[in-house]
């Protein structure tokens, strides 16, 4: 139990730094200042205001903040409802109370890699006009109970496997990022043990298929660091202030400290435009930077297993890309997907998952007819643009729709429940 006054220490430097930029705001934004004709006070009181916003965002979940949408020229209300409960992870679906359910059914797969599924915030609010949309919800490691077990790639892929056989065959899949590889498995695990519950389609955004195939830092970094190096300097076990004590996990406060690393002089530069718009009054509460920053700054723990394993089995042994990957000791075969249409889409300035990691899935699936492959490179697109804000909304979304329709069956709306 060593690590667990360090993973108290952590949330207390945390707290320390909230406390000390609420304080720092209340001093310097006294009445009494504005008789000094000096912009200091004013400076002192934003950086105070911004540094207590960043601080406290660290340790809260955002809500979705998805409460109506419009669909047929008219507004619906939203909401979010729970269809499978487990102790890592929920299946929850946004429901739109239509007169009609939608005839596209998409199951987004959020990321477990520190940021909350929140993050997909804009890409569930684009697709719920024209479609009935259900989220993986994951939850935070430290707020898992130890007694409820460990949890690791071969765990979340029969999590997606349990919510496609729940949805049936007619949904559509859509994995973002991390889970890419451990959607595609469980595709093909569906095709061949159950294949008709296989979904009708599955689109792979800007995920690490073939981490090999474009060596970016993330991978890199991987390749060069032994797993049990990894479990010693990255892993801690929860505090005592949190359901999931003793729990080992990735700490989310050490995943953010990596995230910003890699564009630290970019973070750095919009916090200090940030910091001269507060002190000049321009700043507002839902400007640009807090609507990013309040999501990105939001982190949660990965469990240990779920974060080791990911860096050796898909990284470093790249055993999806090498047709290796086992579930229960038994080969997943790609192979087994014949029926499911897949779409590739990548970013061209994706520095986190290149270009090529991705498009790697489709030479990997000899019994899928060509007819049924397609791939998308985004020009001048981040990782970021390809699943939210405008190059998702007027360039992938449109593909995405198009592939969901192409390979449809025939089914007439239902009156909505």
């Amino acid at each position: 139990m060593r690590h667990l006054p360090l993973y108290d220490m952590m949330e207390g430097l945390r707290a320390t730094n909230e406390w000390l930029g609420a304080t720092t705001r209340a001093f310097w934004s006294s009445p009494a200042f504005g008789l000094v004709p000096h912009p200091l006070p004013r400076m002192m009181a934003a950086w105070g205001a911004l540094a207590e916003r960043s601080f406290a965002r660290m340790n809260a979940r955002p809500d979705w903040g998805i409460e109506s949408v419009v669909s047929d020229h008219a507004e619906h209300g939203v909401e979010i409802v729970p269809e499978i409960t487990r102790p890592f992870g929920d299946l929850v679906r946004f429901r739109v109370r239509r007169p009609l359910e939608a005839r596209r059914k998409v199951l987004l797969v959020a990321p477990m890699s520190g940021h909350y599924p929140t993050l997909l915030r804009g890409t569930v609010a684009s697709l719920l006009p024209d479609a009935e949309v259900w989220v993986t919800e994951w939850k935070n490691a430290r707020d898992v109970p130890v007694s409820e077990g460990r949890f690791d790639v071969e765990d979340y892929t029969r999590y997606l496997i349990d919510f496609i056989r729940h949805l049936g065959p007619e949904v559509n899949v859509i994995a973002v990022c991390q889970p890419a590889p451990l959607a595609l498995a469980a595709v093909a695990r569906l095709a061949a043990t159950e294949p008709a519950v296989a979904p009708r389609t599955l689109t792979l955004i800007g995920g690490p298929i073939d981490p090999g195939a474009a060596p970016t830092e993330v991978t890199e970094f991987g390749d060069r660091v032994p797993i049990t190096e990894l479990e010693r300097l990255a892993i801690q076990r929860v505090g005592v202030q949190h359901p999931g004590v003793g729990r080992k996990v990735y700490p989310g406060l050490m995943q953010l400290a990596s995230f910003m690393s890699m564009n630290a002089e970019r973070h750095a530069r919009a916090f200090m435009e940030e910091l001269m718009r507060l002190a000049r009054g321009e700043a507002g509460e839902h400007d640009a930077h807090n609507r990013f920053y309040d999501e990105y700054l939001a982190v949660m723990d990965m469990p240990a297993e779920f974060y080791l394993s990911t860096v050796e089995r898909i990284f470093q042994k790249r055993e999806i890309a090498r047709g290796r990957f086992t579930l229960g000791g038994e080969p997943v075969d790609l192979a087994a997907i014949r029926d499911t249409a897949v779409l590739v889409v990548e970013g061209e300035e994706d520095d986190i998952s290149a270009p090529g990691q991705c498009i790697a899935a489709l030479d990997l699936l000899p019994g899928l007819p060509e007819g049924k492959k397609a791939a998308h490179l985004e020009p001048a697109a981040g990782h970021y643009g390809i699943f939210a804000g405008r190059r998702w909304r007027e360039n992938i979304r449109p593909l995405v729709l198009d592939l969901i329709d192409t390979h449809a069956r025939g089914k007439t709306p239902q009156p909505a429940r």
